[in-house]
């Protein structure tokens, strides 16, 4: 595996098969998925196919990328850039460990994935969504730089979105 963002406490690289049980603990958390819109996996054998058919790395040369701490190698949670062809834009989104809330590890690899998108893939714009009921992702938005856009449909809630451009 040779993909990696490197940030000053973090390392964020792409998914592997072998990830299934730290998706599997991740999603368990309901306070970790409660304004994510969606279902925890049932078993770390569900996770283990949905990473098995994680393509956007391959198609779109971004994705969700997995986080570790650099001098432990814990797992953090993830972060990334994410490519949908319905909207035609690409969505920053991030997920931790509840233990790992509050320490800046969101907004850290966040402005990082930022950074990636618009020097590396040469992106030109980025958004990122959040559930109004949700202030800490709001919160993490602001913090990088991103501009209040409007107000949106998030997954089935009043939710907000947010942008960066080059």
């Amino acid at each position: 595996m040779t993909f990696r963002i490197e940030t000053e406490r973090l390392y964020l690289r792409e998914s592997t098969i072998e990830d299934a049980e730290l998706a599997y603990a991740l999603n368990l958390d309901p306070d970790v998925v409660k304004y994510t819109g969606d279902p925890p996996f049932i078993s770390v054998e569900e996770a283990r196919i949905f990473l098995a058919n994680y393509d956007a790395y391959e198609k779109y040369g971004m994705g969700r990328w997995y986080m570790f701490l650099k001098d432990t190698d814990e797992f953090v949670g993830w972060c990334g850039l994410k490519y949908s062809p319905k909207l035609n834009e690409v969505d920053l989104g991030y997920r931790l460990l509840k233990k790992h809330w509050n320490k800046g590890y969101a907004s850290e690899s966040a402005k990082a994935c930022l950074e990636y998108g618009f020097v590396t893939l040469g992106l030109e714009e980025i958004v990122a969504r959040a559930d109004k009921a949700n202030p800490a992702s709001i919160k993490v938005m602001q913090k990088i730089g991103m501009i209040y856009k409007g107000e949106t449909n998030f997954d089935g809630e009043e939710g907000v979105i947010y942008y960066c451009k080059k």
